[in-house]
């Protein structure tokens, strides 16, 4: 047997003139990110606006107790102002 290597072992290099792809700048990724996010939010205030128009919530709390909605509209604007305090008390981002 020969301890010699035959020339051609079947793999092949990659073409030297490939080039790599370019690289994205963060503006574009974070563009598409919020657009994706915007997109995925209208969908979704959609499916609930057609969950709420099909279940007659306001013609049922109109018929009869409407205790369990005036607790569902108090946790509602409980959230919604924890939020808009969160926001606003957010420290500014800091330059540099």
């Amino acid at each position: 047997m020969s301890s010699t290597l035959p020339g051609c072992t079947g793999i092949k290099r990659a073409a030297p003139e490939a080039q790599a792809p370019k690289h994205r700048s963060i503006a574009c990724v974070e563009l598409f990110t919020t657009a994706a996010l915007a997109l995925s939010t209208a969908v979704a205030i959609t499916a609930v606006s057609i969950g709420i128009a099909r279940a007659d919530v306001i013609g049922e709390v109109a018929k009869g107790d409407s205790a369990p909605f005036a607790i569902a509209l108090f946790f509602g604007l409980l959230f919604s102002g924890m939020g808009a305090l969160a926001a606003i008390m957010a420290p500014a981002p800091r330059p540099g």
